[in-house]
């Protein structure tokens, strides 16, 4: 593969995601919304602290919080790095880091698997399966993390099929704590970053003992260098290296526990409460649901099977070994001890380290399909003329197929993607006409979405009946509150129905399906 090749396919995504980008308004959903937001407030010089509280897991103590106590800041990093860019801080701006990140994303792919057949039809044929990326193409150009994942699982691999030493054992260490930086599961890589060091990257005998223990050193200096900064904050906040917010998510009982207020009802007792059959019934559901997601979304139905071939073969190469094994790890954690949070899109974003490996070997496992066509059927040469391009193409017509359907909205009057921030922008108007006033607190699904649409401080709305939200409203001095169809916790769908009316909240009216009330002032304890 010549460098102008690897400058059209970095053209080619770039073009790709842009396109995307074009039609994409806003981040689109909680956590693109809290990454920009997280942006827009370090670019601005507000530091890690936000005016919105998107869950309750750390008993927060009131507005603004210290950000990032649950997702990690890396994302938001880098939108600030492109909204402090000179002028106005505008979402085109802060998703220039992100269109970037996609536009490497085809070489690096293409890279790796030359790495892996030293073939430039099938690193060609990689590259464009990178491009034309499925079901991730519609994240890469937003705030969120997808794109950064595949960019840092690609490099790891890369890494991981040279000669070890020093200097890449400590690059290993910093990808590590980049994968960390940007999500909680990428200290999973660290481990995997060892892993490689020790058992997968060739080096010479004669000095192997000393060279693994100086890389494990430096696996250690890369990753510590990287996330030692955000450890310090963390102790300065929190008290603690790791902030509170996640270790709660190992006690869940129900998704929407993820909102409960207050938080410390979420106890491992509780936990063991539950039942092992409800334990049990949970981690089956992830499972189902994870492989689900692996077959059809990863691995897009149609490149499954040609990975599993790829695989296969070369089953005796230690990256392919570590690639499972870090797909392995990821499934089990995110059906195991995160199954509700995985199920519901954690097991999609932490696969994305590894797309890059399933893009590059899904050529050879085509390969593979070939060579069985010709001992079996007779195939000759011609055959590969029209089987490679033909993967190309399909993955084009389906990648245009879920974009047109998550984007555009297919069977919808109105476009699909921004419907939220348009529908906030009317609540808030509407609010603004029954009175509310700059500062004041809104509880809302989506609070960073709600506080972009608005400028408006937002807490979320508690998982609970109409006693939990007005405790909520007390502690945290929200004065509205938003109730959307579709996201409204169980104990507040008679509220939402308007089957009761409960005192303390005043019904204001509906904008485009929510349902907008205001806290009675003259309610006990209210603001």
């Amino acid at each position: 593969m010549t460098w102008q090749r690897h400058l059209l396919l970095a053209l080619a995504g770039l073009l790709v995601a842009g396109s995307v980008a074009a039609f994409q308004p806003s981040p689109g959903y909680l956590d693109a919304n809290y990454y920009y937001a997280g942006g827009l407030q370090l670019a601005a010089g507000r530091g890690f602290r936000e005016p919105y509280l998107w869950n309750y897991l750390d008993d927060p103590a009131g507005l603004p919080h210290p950000s990032h106590a649950y997702w990690m800041p890396l994302a938001s990093l880098l939108a600030a790095a492109g909204a402090a860019l000179p002028g106005p801080s505008t979402w085109f701006s802060a998703r220039l880091g992100f269109l970037a990140v996609a536009a490497l994303l085809p070489p690096l792919t293409a890279a790796l698997a030359w790495s892996f057949a030293s073939r430039r039809d099938l690193a060609l044929l990689a590259g464009l399966l990178a491009v034309f990326s499925g079901f991730y193409l519609p994240f890469l150009p937003i705030t969120d993390t997808f794109g950064l994942y595949m960019l840092f699982g690609g490099l790891f691999f890369l890494l991981v099929g040279r000669p070890v030493t020093v200097g890449r054992a400590v690059g290993l260490g910093l990808l590590a704590g980049l994968m960390h930086l940007a999500r909680a599961d990428g200290l999973l890589w660290l481990l995997l970053a060892l892993l490689a060091v020790l058992f997968c990257m060739p080096r010479p005998p004669s000095s192997a003992r000393l060279l693994s223990l100086w890389a494990v050193l430096g696996v250690l200096a890369g990753y510590l260098l990287v996330m030692g900064p955000w450890f310090g904050r963390n102790l300065a906040v929190f008290g603690a290296p790791l902030a509170p917010g996640g270790t709660k998510m190992l006690w869940l009982t129900s998704y929407n526990q993820i909102f409960s207020f207050p938080s410390d009802r979420i106890t491992f007792a509780a936990w063991l409460d539950s039942g092992a059959a409800a334990i049990l019934g949970a981690r089956l559901w992830a499972l189902g649901m994870n492989l689900a997601t692996a077959f059809g979304v990863q691995g897009e139905a149609f490149l499954s099977p040609l990975v599993l071939l790829a695989g296969w073969r070369l089953r005796g190469e230690r990256r392919v070994q570590l690639a499972g094994l870090a797909w392995l790890l990821t499934l089990t954690v995110m059906t195991a001890v995160f199954p509700y949070a995985g199920a519901r899109g954690g097991f999609f974003h932490a696969g994305a380290a590894l797309q890059p490996v399933w893009w590059a070997l899904a050529p050879l496992g085509l390969e593979s399909f070939l060579e069985w066509g010709r001992r079996r059927r007779g195939w000759d040469s011609r055959a590969g003329a029209v089987f490679r391009p033909a993967l190309a193409v399909v993955a084009a017509l389906l990648t245009a197929v879920i974009v047109w359907g998550r984007v555009f909205g297919a069977g919808t009057e109105s476009q699909a993607w921004g419907r939220d921030y348009v529908a906030y922008s009317q609540c808030a108007q509407a609010l603004r006409d029954a009175g509310l006033r700059p500062g004041q607190v809104v509880m809302v699904a989506d609070p960073p979405g709600f506080y972009l649409a608005s400028g408006n401080p937002a807490i979320a709305v508690p998982d609970g009946g109409p006693e939990t939200a007005l405790l909520a409203a007390e502690r945290y001095g929200a004065r509205f509150l938003v109730l959307e169809a579709g996201s409204a916790p169980d104990g507040l769908l008679p509220l939402y129905r308007l089957d009761e009316q409960p005192p303390g909240l005043i019904y204001l009216g509906e904008v485009d399906g929510a349902r907008l009330f205001a806290f009675d002032p003259a309610w006990p304890g209210q603001p």
